[in-house]
Formats: C-alpha cells, sequence, structure tokens
C-alpha cells in the first residue's frame, strides 16, 4: 500500500502545480486484443479507458484494460511522467493486476527513461514489487507511415526468465474521415515474441 500512497501524494503534488490551466484529455480505446511488451492479456477484445491531466512537460493520469470475455485481466495503473524539450522523458507507473487493492499485493512500481531524437526512440524500464524486478528495454524508428520496435526483457517477459528479445513489431496509424468535423483514429500492429513463440496482429481505434 505504500507504494500506490506514494505515487498518488507524488501525482497530487504535481497536479497542484499545474493549476485551472492544465490541459484534461479523457478517452477511451478498443482494440481486438491487448498485448503489451510480446505478451498477451486476456481473451478477446479489450476496453482500455484513461484521463491524463497535462500542462508542459508534465503528465499525470491513470490507465486500465479489461477484456471483453471472462477472461478479462483486469488492470489499472496511475503515472507520473516529465518530457523535457531536447527529448528525454522520466515516468513512474503503478501497475495494479486485480484482486483486492487494499492488501497492497498486485502492485508493481516502475520508473523508467527514454529518450526520442528525429524517428528514433530508446526506453528502459525496471519494475519491482511482490518479488519482481524484471528489466525491459526497447528501441525504436518512425518513418512517415510505419513504426518499426524491437524490444528486450527478463522474468516475465521471456519464457525462460533470461534477458532476451521478446517484442518485434510493426505498427502504423491513419485518421479515417467521418464527417467534415470528426475523424475516427485507427492503429494496428503485428507482433511476435521469438522468446515464447507468440505471434499476434492487434487493430483498434481511439474515442
Amino acid at each position: 500500500m505504500k507504494k500506490i500512497y506514494a505515487l498518488i501524494v507524488f501525482a497530487g503534488l504535481i497536479l497542484s502545480t499545474l493549476g485551472v490551466h492544465a490541459q484534461v484529455s479523457p478517452g477511451v480505446d478498443l482494440y481486438s486484443s491487448y498485448v503489451w511488451r510480446g505478451a498477451k492479456f486476456g481473451s478477446g477484445p479489450a476496453i482500455q479507458p484513461y484521463v491524463d491531466y497535462t500542462k508542459g512537460g508534465f503528465s499525470v493520469g491513470a490507465w486500465g484494460s479489461v477484456s471483453a470475455s471472462t477472461d478479462e485481466a483486469f488492470e489499472m495503473d496511475l503515472y507520473a511522467s516529465y518530457g523535457f524539450d531536447f527529448g528525454l522523458s522520466v515516468a513512474v507507473t503503478d501497475y495494479y493486476f486485480g484482486g483486492d487493492w487494499t492488501t497492497g499485493t498486485n502492485h508493481f512500481i516502475e520508473p523508467a527513461i527514454s529518450f526520442e531524437t528525429g524517428g528514433f526512440s530508446l526506453t528502459g524500464a525496471y519494475m519491482i514489487g511482490d518479488g519482481v524486478a524484471d528489466t525491459y528495454a526497447e528501441l525504436g524508428y518512425s518513418f512517415e507511415a510505419l513504426d518499426l520496435f524491437v524490444g528486450a526483457g527478463n522474468g516475465q517477459y521471456t519464457s525462460d526468465g533470461k534477458f532476451m528479445v521478446c517484442n518485434v513489431g510493426i505498427g502504423s496509424s491513419k485518421e479515417i474521415k467521418i464527417t467534415e468535423d470528426f475523424s475516427l483514429p485507427v492503429s494496428g500492429s503485428v507482433i511476435l515474441n521469438p522468446s515464447t513463440g507468440g505471434f499476434f496482429i492487434v487493430v483498434g481505434i481511439s474515442l
């Protein structure tokens, strides 16, 4: 419980500095399935709501995912981040995977750092909690029409727990014009996990 309270307090301190001019962005994404870092969670389509508060480089928010089946893979996260003008970003995320949140179990804290320049991006993350201490790193490159990414990790990310490539994919996105004033963002990815043998095709829309 101390972990989630610490993150809530941290988020509250940041929000207190944002004032009334902070931008609030609620929304929901609908995906054919939930695939994250080369692993699939739950079964069936996934509903992923979020609320994000930003001002300048600060961002504080909540994000969740629930699959539309009996295997719902319930997840609700809190996060806080800051992005610098030269491309560096730092973030802290509290992952909550179902159960009883009052017990403090099923929570995992992850500090992460990322850097973007030109089309290149590099991310490193370290998830800890409940006996877990897993590292993940990802390199990406964005072209005009598509994105490429390669991720590697250990622990939960691979079949034997050893550090190796676990998330290779290609993605793209576009907007489908519905009316003169409204367009529907659509994205899709083809993802392979060389460690587990997982192969996924995911498509989603954002509302």
